[in-house]
């Protein structure tokens, strides 16, 4: 850890070497002046031995201490475990200085016999303490300003993704072919089906701008909303599509108050419909499953001829949601004539600790 760049950075905040060279030598330096000043008042081969006991307890403490600080950040990675973990780092300072003071006095008692007392050093425990606590003080301190740089820069990333996402959202649903479609479906229906009917339409129309509108302050949506929010622009485009498009549900009641993405399943339901020939002799088969933590979207692949290519901008945006707010990954693949998409099922708990406790 004391030789990788990147792991330094990574577990406090900062590349410390320079800290850890300067900080021992002034710390020794002043605990020999303020108890004594040996510089000054012994000879230069004594008062060098003396300074030299005081960078060994200075190099020894710095090191176990800042190993200790390493642990505990690797342990306690959580905002929400910071004051436990804080707590734990000052007890093993006590613990630990006492323990290094004792034993390498005792040590260097032996060696040096009469000339170092090591009831002597219980006089600068209680100053090498406080110094050691300012110490790691600065540590904890520039872990935090870090890592709260780190959150917020991450919290604007998620809010620029979700409004793109909804931007997106609804900029495909206010399309003029989508509305055109929509009104063009919800005349058929009052002209040859029942009030109720009618009525329901609108309804799900209603439900689908509903649900853009409302989950934009929001980076995780229950499974059963972002289910109601899909089945209402499916009910929609079955309306247009009828027989045509083939739509299956297999979900577990027990999953759903675990999270998703907002959007993302509705997303991914219309770049099949958007991207594929429906018709009543290439129907379009899409099955929305469940399995393992992954709820799984698979479609027939029946590209249309006059479609432009795809930019998969849909995917990148789910993918990106997705790694801003938790450490699971989504699954794309295309298999024996069949699109797949995987998205990992949620808890609140598979937030990204910092990003879901942004005002910490």
């Amino acid at each position: 850890m004391l030789f990788n760049k990147e792991k330094r950075i990574k577990y406090l905040g900062f590349d410390d070497i320079w800290f850890i060279v300067i900080g021992v030598v002034v710390l020794s330096l002043f605990i020999d002046f303020i108890f004594n000043n040996s510089f000054v008042t012994k000879p230069f081969v004594n008062a060098l031995i003396d300074w030299l006991i005081s960078l060994f307890f200075s190099i020894l403490n710095w090191t176990v201490l800042r190993r200790i600080l390493i642990s505990l950040r690797i342990k306690f990675p959580r905002f929400q475990d910071n004051i436990k973990r804080i707590c734990l780092v000052f007890l093993l300072i006590i613990v630990v200085v006492i323990f290094i003071d004792i034993s390498g006095g005792y040590a260097f008692s032996l060696v040096f016999g009469d000339n170092y007392h090591p009831l002597e050093r219980s006089k600068v425990l209680a100053l090498i303490l406080v110094i050691t606590i300012m110490t790691t003080a600065i540590y904890e301190a520039i872990y935090l300003y870090v890592q709260l740089g780190k959150t917020i820069r991450e919290e604007e990333q998620a809010k620029q993704v979700l409004v793109q996402a909804e931007l997106d959202a609804l900029r495909n649903q206010a399309q003029p072919h989508f509305l055109f479609n929509s009104l063009n479906t919800l005349r058929d229906i009052i002209d040859y089906n029942t009030k109720e009917d009618a009525r329901e339409f609108v309804d799900k129309l209603s439900n689908v701008y509903r649900f853009i509108l409302e989950s934009g302050n929001v980076h995780l949506t229950p499974l059963r909303n972002e289910l109601k929010f899909a089945k209402s622009y499916i009910h929609i485009q079955s309306e247009r599509f009828g027989d045509n498009l083939h739509v299956k549900w297999r979900i577990p009641d027990a999953v759903l108050d675990k999270m998703v993405v907002p959007m993302s399943i509705q997303l991914l339901l219309e770049n099949a419909i958007k991207h594929n020939v429906i018709s009543k002799a290439r129907p379009l088969a899409i099955n929305v499953t469940y399995e393992h933590d992954l709820l799984t979207i698979e479609n027939n692949i029946q590209p249309k001829t006059t479609t432009l290519p795809s930019t998969k901008l849909g995917l990148k945006n789910i993918e990106k949601r997705y790694s801003l707010i938790s450490n699971k990954a989504i699954y794309i693949k295309q298999d024996e004539g069949k699109f797949i998409v995987s998205l990992p099922i949620l808890k609140p708990s598979d937030q990204k600790e910092n990003y879901a406790v942004t005002d910490y």
